[in-house]
């Protein structure tokens, strides 16, 4: 039998109601439906302890409603404002974000960028200052929440991006690292890929190109694919390819040799010198006659400014039939008067 602790007159409370204590006042040992729980409640838990509310200085509702107020709710993704408190070592900081305790910001969070050698946590957060915070992962055993910066600069350099993409610019940005489909190069802190083909007058990345900054323009921005993708190769046509005029002509280097002519970088750019545009004479053996590297005077005879195409020629530049197959060297530096006589 059970005999309620409370009076009738509190048991009318939502509050006392909900939180009111039966005790049973005898167990029947034999009786299976108590549980060893009920039996130790019955000696040990003791009778509601009544108190007079209007003593107090607050009332139950009252200080609920304060508690509702204290409490914290964090999922991930949340973006909050926090102060950083101290720093735990060197990988670490703790950040004040009204959490039960102070939130964790790794150090592989506090920034976008790579880390460099020596780097620690105070190198991108300092004590007492606030920050924009995302939250990464909450622990709801101990209240402990992770956040990020990293997140946040993330999202805005992608948004930064998109915006560009639009307009279409030319920027500069550092080569980080090749590989061999092309490079990487950081554009606002994020890794775009370079492709080995729009890279000019390379013939591809290498590793003396790391720590270079080149001019570059967009191909692909697609955050939801997580693609970044920037050509050299646009950059310096637009570039280029506006003060190029058919008839000028341009000091050029042989970067290939190939049966069907010779790819010449003037300008930043490769321009085809094809075997017919070589000399006035029959070409019998091209390789005898250029090899890479070597340094030759071209003249344009065609582009094409939204390929990034040119074709060149130094048949143009003979002083007399044949000249370039017997000495290409003389022949390329007997330039072509100009009618306006410069």
């Amino acid at each position: 039998m059970f005999t309620e602790t409370i009076t009738s007159k509190e048991a009318g409370s939502n509050w006392e109601t909900k939180y009111r204590v039966l005790t049973p006042t005898t167990l029947d040992v034999k009786n299976e439906e108590y549980t060893r729980f009920d039996k130790y409640k019955s000696k040990y838990m003791g009778r509601y302890n009544s108190v007079d509310q209007s003593k107090t200085d607050m009332s139950y509702a009252d200080f609920g409603a304060l508690v509702t107020a204290q409490e914290y709710s964090f999922k991930n993704g949340d973006i909050l404002t926090g102060t950083v408190v101290q720093y735990d070592g060197p990988q670490k900081a703790l950040v004040e974000v009204g959490a039960k305790t102070a939130a964790v910001l790794p150090l592989r969070e506090a920034t976008i960028s790579p880390l460099g050698d020596g780097e620690t946590i105070s190198s991108f957060v300092d004590v007492g200052e606030q920050y924009e915070f995302q939250i990464v992962s909450d622990s709801r055993d101990d209240g402990q929440v992770t956040v990020s910066i990293k997140k946040i600069m993330y999202a805005k350099a992608w948004q930064k991006l998109s915006e560009q993409y639009a307009d279409d610019p030319v920027f500069e940005a550092e080569i980080f690292q090749v590989n061999r489909g092309g490079a990487i190069v950081l554009v606002e802190g994020l890794r775009a890929f370079l492709p080995g083909s729009h890279i000019m007058g390379t013939g591809g990345a290498s590793e003396a190109m790391v720590g270079k900054r080149i001019p570059l323009k967009f191909l692909e921005v697609n955050e939801a694919a997580n693609k970044l993708v920037v050509s050299n190769r646009r950059a310096v046509i637009e570039h280029s390819m506006a003060s190029i005029k058919r008839g000028d002509v341009y000091d050029g280097i042989i970067t290939a040799v190939k049966p069907y002519g010779a790819f010449v970088e003037i300008m930043g750019m490769s321009g085809l010198l094809h075997i017919s545009q070589i000399s006035y004479d029959r070409v019998e053996n091209l390789e005898a006659t250029l090899a890479a590297g070597m340094a030759i005077k071209c003249m344009v005879i065609d582009h094409d400014k939204a390929a990034g195409r040119i074709a060149l020629s130094t048949k143009t530049l003979e002083p007399e039939p044949g000249d370039m197959l017997r000495d290409p060297e003389r022949a390329c530096y007997c330039v072509l008067t100009k009618s306006d006589g410069t």
